[in-house]
Formats: C-alpha cells, structure tokens, sequence
C-alpha cells in the first residue's frame, strides 16, 4: 500500500516506509561492510541514510511488491558503495582501494576481498554480455536477496536464477583473477 503511495507520488509515504523496511537496508549494508569496508570510513547507517536521499530524489518508483523495492534499493547500495570506493581512491591518487570479498568460497582466505571497483567494472560486462545475470548478482550480492525472492523480482524461475547464480559467480570470478588473483 505504501509502495503504491509513493509510486504515485505521495512522498510522505516513503517517509512511513523507511521505519518499515529500514532495518532490513541497514542489515544489508552492514552486511556489506563486513565484508571489507573500513568502519571507519563508511558506517552501515550512512549507507543506509544516502540510500533514503537517493530514494526521496526518485519521486516514487513501480514497485508491485516488497522484493521489487528491495531490488530497487539493491541498485542504490551498488551505486552508493562504489561511489564510495572511487572516492577514496581518488582522494588517495589510486591508493587504499576498497576490497569486498564476492563470494567466501570462491576466494582462497575469507580475509581475502575484491576491488569493489573491478567488481563494478566485471558486473557492467556481464551486465553487457548477459543483463539477466547482471541482474541476479546485483540482487544477490548488493541487495541481499534469497533465490527465491530474485526469482520473484526478476520473474524467472528458481531454478534459473540459481543457474544464472552459479554461472554469474563463476565469470565475475573468471574476470577478476584475469586482472589479479587473490591468492598471491
């Protein structure tokens, strides 16, 4: 109902959405942050709060259910965490660089991360190559999203999205020790 509101262009009622569906964004992006971020730079509640800015500037988005909106919020966080990362790298002429860790069984360490940055630049080829499965790791790994809800949001079925899954870890993998594997 208040999704419906706010696509509609009632902005108070993202205003008595956010309560709703705030603990679920910050669990996300805590989530995220864990995975490398330095605390102290970027805390869970800022990414949360930039994405509640992103939001009131949409004037209301479709969203026909609670897993498109997450979806919706997925692509914020991505856009808000690499933002992030290009500006600390550039703050540090290239260094310090970001590293979020995509998947823990397929890196060699769980201390071991990805360069959010190459995985932006990986994600927008596959995106390019194959959006579908684009899709599906953005909803997996930015949004937090299960199988079953990306199934939902991308209207596929699970079973594809679970190929799409599988197949998408393995090439975003593939690209990124192409440039710099992590176990050395």
């Amino acid at each position: 109902m208040l999704l419906m509101a706010w696509e509609n262009g009632e902005e108070d009622a993202l205003a008595r959405l956010m309560p709703l569906v705030y603990p679920e964004l910050q669990r996300i992006a805590r989530k995220h942050l864990a995975r490398g971020f330095p605390a102290n730079t970027l805390e869970s509640a800022a990414v949360v709060n930039e994405a509640y800015l992103k939001l009131i500037r949409a004037h209301g988005i479709r969203c026909e259910s609670r897993v498109q909106f997450f979806a919706f919020c997925a692509q914020v966080i991505r856009h808000i965490l690499v933002d992030h990362a290009r500006n600390r790298r550039y703050a540090k002429r290239g260094g310090g660089v970001v590293q979020i860790p995509i998947d823990e069984s397929l890196l060699c360490a769980r201390t071991q991360g990805v360069d959010v940055l190459a995985l932006d630049e990986a994600l927008a080829s596959l995106t390019k190559f194959d959006p579908r499965k684009g899709r599906v790791v953005e909803l997996r790994y930015f949004g937090g999203l299960s199988v079953e809800e990306t199934s939902e949001a991308l209207q596929i079925s699970t079973e594809t999205a679970k190929r799409d899954w599988k197949m998408a870890k393995a090439w975003l993998l593939r690209e990124l020790t192409a440039k710099k594997s992590p176990c050395q």
